[in-house]
């Protein structure tokens, strides 16, 4: 470029002899009076060396107030330009540049370029082509123009340029490909199928060439066809997880199972298939599928190895494994989820609930307490917090934590209902009896519908043996005589026990009995039952029944040994 020549002359001057102006007028070409210029101009040289950017441009432009016909300083003023991605003033400068020295095949390919990235095509598009009838064998400048044509819609015209392409480079898949879908959107698919014919003579197993046969026959609903060239493609692709998975859809849909797990399994173990695609896969299987086949279950083991602390993976398996009720298994799979994202409430809440029905009350009372940590605002939390606590007999704890949480409530009678009657049980363990009946009472207020509340209560006043009238109610609402629910059962026979109605008692223990007879509550109320009319030797087999099944009861050893009634002690 021109600029060259400047710097050559320049240099020629720095090894003249000192400073002598005369021998520098002897270049040809140049007077005194353009030396601050050429000055000028080196210096925005040496300074864009440095990638003092800024500084460069204004020594630049300090030229063109001296002379603005220099066409190297406006490239030099665009390439700085371009280099602070401002695009607009380079594509001023590189105009002015080529339109002083439109010969110059450098400024129009970068003239050209920047048309092209500013979507003026139509201009771009002539560059291009003085450029390709400049130098018909260079294929850069072939590629361009032919995406300019195909951004004019010429797309003929642009199939001519690759063909020119090719006769450059040969036969290249990507090429042709694009060739293809040239040929496509003018309608003519039968030439493009040919030009992908012509590259698989050459790449028989290249995969691009595959899948977008692959592609076009599944759009154009030849089902044959694709599937061949999908068969294909895995086999020259196995680490294609895509292909895979679109071959076990295809399978699937003809009913072959088995082999539709077989490819599914294969695109689980490639990397090229994301995360999320296998979740979606596995949630869909989950919430569409009664029954799980065994294969998935490897599935979502494949996952779980890939993805080892990821929350959703085990989030999933949980999922999984509570289908197949392996219950400890999914328990264990949301808590391993929870080490590793702890904002997600939906698992917090499915491990709560989990120990609260297995009766895990110290690990509940641990969790809760975390996840209040990260869901202070949630009633629920509170609630299963305080439940917990009063198992663990920290009743005043728990009156903290549900007295908290029952602040939170809005619009929910349930919820407010269950902290009230949660309250009820802590200030029973207190024995504060006044402020549990209070607690229990509005409670029932709240809710009246909730047998669960009222057995619990009815069995409170009875193991108190206080207000039995009152327990003597709720044991009837929540036990009638078509009542088929054991623990109500058992609590309505436990309130004429301590009544000291002992053959009505026996008569709801017995009924209990038969309806549930691994549960230790009832089987000791058996025994106690049996005590009161007077059968001790039986009254002792359910007593043992009772320890074997792991009752909680302190004084259940003493009744053994000494075959002797006691008031229960927890």
């Amino acid at each position: 470029m021109r600029f060259y020549s400047y710097l050559t002359i320049l240099l020629t001057l720095l090894l003249s002899s000192c400073g002598s102006m005369k021998k520098s007028k002897e270049v040809p070409g140049f007077s005194a009076a353009e030396y601050p210029y050429i000055e000028k101009f080196h210096e925005g040289v040496r300074l864009k060396a440095r990638g003092q950017i800024d500084e460069s441009i204004a020594m630049f432009e300090q030229c063109l107030l001296i002379k603005q016909t220099d066409d190297a300083v406006y490239y030099a003023l665009s390439e700085l330009n371009l280099m602070k991605d401002n695009q607009a003033k380079s594509a001023e400068y590189i105009l002015k540049a080529s339109n002083l020295d439109p010969n110059n095949i450098w400024y129009t390919q970068e003239l050209a370029y920047m048309q092209f990235e500013q979507s003026n095509f139509s201009e771009a598009v002539k560059n291009f082509q003085k450029l390709v009838k400049h130098t018909p064998q260079n294929v850069e400048w072939l590629y361009g123009y032919a995406e300019c044509l195909v951004k004019l819609g010429k797309t003929t015209e642009a199939i001519k340029m690759f063909d020119k392409m090719e006769d450059q480079i040969g036969v290249n898949p990507e090429l042709s490909i694009q060739k293809f879908k040239m040929y496509v959107e003018i309608k003519q698919p039968e030439k493009g199928i040919l030009e992908l014919e012509k590259a698989r003579k050459l790449y028989p197993e290249d995969p691009q060439l595959l899948a977008t046969l692959v592609d076009y026959y599944f759009q154009t609903n030849q089902a044959e066809k694709a599937l061949s060239f999908l068969e294909e493609l895995v086999k020259a692709t196995p680490n294609n997880g895509r292909a895979h998975l679109a071959l076990a859809d295809i399978y699937r849909q003809q009913g072959k199972q088995a082999i539709a797990y077989v490819e599914l399994k294969k695109a689980f173990q490639c990397d090229d298939v994301d995360i999320d695609t296998k979740m979606k896969i596995l949630i869909n299987i989950h919430e569409a599928s009664q029954k799980i086949d065994p294969e998935v279950y490897e599935l979502v083991e494949i996952l779980v190895t890939q993805y080892p602390i990821d929350a959703k993976v085990h989030s999933i398996k949980g999922d999984y494994m509570l289908r197949a009720e392996k219950e400890d298994e999914a328990l264990k799979s949301y808590k391993e989820a929870l080490k590793y994202d702890k904002s997600q409430y939906p698992i917090w809440n499915q491990v709560m609930i989990m120990e609260y029905q297995k009766s895990k009350f110290e690990d509940l009372y641990d969790d809760s307490k975390v996840c209040l940590e990260y869901f202070p605002t949630i009633a629920a939390v509170y609630l299963l917090n305080g439940l917990s606590a009063v198992q663990l007999k920290k009743f005043d704890e728990a009156i903290t934590t549900l007295e908290t949480g029952k602040d939170l409530v809005a619009n929910d009678k349930a919820m407010e209902s269950e902290l009230y009657s949660q309250l009820g049980e802590a200030y029973f363990g207190k024995a504060d009896f006044k402020s549990g009946i209070e607690y229990y009472e509005k409670a029932i207020v709240l809710d009246p519908k909730s047998l669960l509340i009222k057995n619990n209560y009815a069995y409170r006043l009875a193991l108190a043996k206080i207000d039995l009238p009152r327990a003597m109610i709720l044991a009837f609402e929540i036990a009638p005589e078509n009542c088929e629910v054991a623990h109500f059962i058992d609590t309505k026979g436990f309130v004429h026990f301590q009544a000291q109605k002992y053959v009505d008692a026996m008569r709801y223990f017995e009924k209990a009995y038969k309806l549930q007879p691994s549960d230790k509550i009832i089987v000791e109320h058996m025994g106690d039952g049996y005590f009161k009319t007077d059968n001790k030797d039986k009254a002792v087999e359910y007593w043992i029944k009772a320890k074997v099944l792991g009752s909680t009861n302190k004084n259940l050893d003493k009744k053994i040994e000494r075959k002797e009634y006691y008031e229960p002690l927890y």
